[in-house]
């Protein structure tokens, strides 16, 4: 105990407090204590962190995702849970729920479940009028929401966290264009019609192909709903009517279909293809060259600044100013994955 105080500059009768509980010791001093205790190497360091935990303050994160069958959003999940526990000053709980679908109801039912328990919340959804309801309505009872990836009930939500998704469209566009030397057609696939961050990629793409004006041409955008069946089924039937389909970017999920149609059709890659976020499946797309580039979300520094923003906003008013937070992607070539 005499080595705990010296490190934390308290006296030994403070530290005997805060192990004992005879007296009520500051949470900054019970801080401090632990804090010393863990570099000493003290025996009674549990004790310490049990004492501190309870005068942290509790807060709820509500986090609403996208199918939980698909790789990118587990590892989402499991960021947000590790970026909540990785926070020393509050006793912080991450309450992951999945949507099965993209259905608007779907959304706002699990919105106004985690805003029963949840101080703030941060989701990936659509963009529709009832969520915006939704947004309002948690707003007024002082529950701060966050749109994740896709910005949707804008002038509402709190903030944005994502990718500048206008940019990430015309990164494709640019390799695409810049890689392959015979023009041709080119294809885009979005998730549907509700995505605002899809609807941008696809405008970032296709202004960056006309202002290139290096004679490709992109062809009408395919809805795929983020699946891969869909996705499989509509690149053979792109490969069948256009001979000449030189490149295609996947601008949301379903890119495991498109690389296992490209490998059935091409013993050897014929078409640059673009997708997002790094997995199992389109780093091996990577490796074989039936991918030329990966734009992955980092995870991990956009969980960690997320929870930053979240508890920020708890014992502060809300200023009216809605705002917006990129990040830089991360790109991925098939030399250095």
């Amino acid at each position: 105990m005499k080595d705990v105080a010296r490190e934390a500059g308290v006296s030994v009768t403070t530290v005997d407090r805060a192990i004992n509980g005879r007296a009520t010791v500051r949470p900054d001093t019970l801080k401090k204590i632990a804090e010393a205790a863990r570099r000493v190497g003290y025996h009674g360091i549990g004790t310490f962190q049990d004492r501190l935990d309870q005068t942290l303050p509790a807060l709820k994160f509500g986090i609403v995702l996208l199918k939980q069958s698909q790789e990118f959003y587990r590892n989402f999940a499991r960021e947000i849970e590790l970026a909540v526990a990785a926070r020393p000053d509050i006793r912080g709980e991450a309450i992951v729920r999945f949507s099965s679908s993209q259905s608007p109801a779907e959304f706002a039912e699990i919105l106004l479940e985690l805003g029963e328990t949840c101080d703030v919340i941060a989701a990936s959804a659509v963009n529709d009028q009832k969520l915006d309801r939704v947004v309002q309505d948690l707003k007024s009872r002082g529950v701060p929401v966050f749109s994740l990836l896709n910005d949707f009930a804008q002038g509402i939500r709190r903030s944005y966290v994502g990718l500048n998704n206008m940019k990430v469209g015309r990164v494709a566009a640019w390799l695409i264009t810049k890689t392959v030397h015979e023009p041709g057609k080119l294809a885009i696939f979005v998730g549907g019609n509700r995505w605002h961050g899809h609807d941008l990629r696809e405008v970032g793409f296709r202004s960056f192909v006309r202002e290139a004006n290096s004679g490709f041409s992109v062809l009408d955008t395919l809805v795929n709903l983020e699946t891969r069946k869909l996705t499989y089924e509509a690149t053979l039937e792109l490969l069948d009517r256009h001979p000449d389909l030189k490149g295609l970017y996947v601008a949301g999920g379903g890119m495991e279909g498109a690389i296992a149609a490209l490998r059935e059709r091409h013993s050897e890659p014929q078409v640059a293809l673009v997708v997002n976020e790094l997995t199992a499946e389109s780093r091996a797309a990577l490796g074989d060259g039936y991918a030329i580039m990966v734009i992955e979300t980092p995870l991990s520094g956009l969980c960690r600044d997320l929870v930053d923003m979240m508890v920020e906003t708890q014992g502060r008013a809300d200023d009216g100013v809605a705002g917006q937070y990129f990040l830089d992607p991360v790109l991925h070539l098939p030399e250095i994955v």
